[in-house]
C-alpha cells in the first residue's frame, strides 16, 4: 500500500463534516472504498467492521488537524496574531475568515506549507500505529 492511497482516502474523509464520510483500505489488495451520507453512495464492503484485511481512516480532526492545528501555527509562526485568530474561531466561517487574514499579512502560503507539513507527519505516524505497512 501506498501513502497517496492513505492520504487520498484521508482528504476524501476530511472534506467534510466528521461522520459524514468514512473510507476504508484493504490491507491485502490496498483498495480504497468510500462511503458519503451527503452523496448518499456507500461502497464500503459489509465485511469491513469485523475484518483485520481493512483499516477505517481517521478524520482530521482525529489526529488534531483543524483548530489545534492553526493555534500552532500562529503561536510558532505569528504569535501576535493569536488574540485575533481566537476571536475568529469563536463564529461560524472560521476558516475562511482565517485564511483572509493570513492572505492580508502575506502568510498563506507559509500555512500552506505548515499545514502540508504537519499533515504528512501525523497520517505516517497514525500510519505506524496501527501497523499499516507503507511501500
Amino acid at each position: 500500500m501506498t501513502y497517496e492511497i492513505i492520504e487520498e482516502a484521508f482528504f476524501f474523509v476530511s472534506g467534510a463534516q466528521p461522520y459524514e464520510r468514512a473510507a476504508v483500505v484493504n490491507h491485502v489488495t490496498g483498495e480504497s472504498f468510500y462511503a458519503s451520507d451527503m452523496a448518499g453512495y456507500d461502497e464500503i464492503p459489509e465485511d469491513a467492521e469485523d475484518s483485520d484485511d481493512y483499516i477505517w481512516i481517521p478524520h482530521k480532526h482525529d489526529l488534531d488537524l483543524g483548530k489545534p492545528l492553526v493555534m500552532s501555527f500562529i503561536l510558532s509562526r505569528c504569535p501576535d496574531l493569536y488574540d485575533q485568530v481566537t476571536g475568529i474561531f469563536r463564529r461560524k466561517g472560521a476558516y475562511g475568515r482565517y485564511k483572509d487574514l493570513l492572505e492580508r499579512k502575506d502568510l498563506l502560503q507559509e500555512w500552506y506549507a505548515f499545514e502540508e507539513e504537519k499533515t504528512r507527519e501525523r497520517l505516517l505516524r497514525w500510519c505506524e500505529e496501527n501497523e499499516v505497512v507503507l511501500e
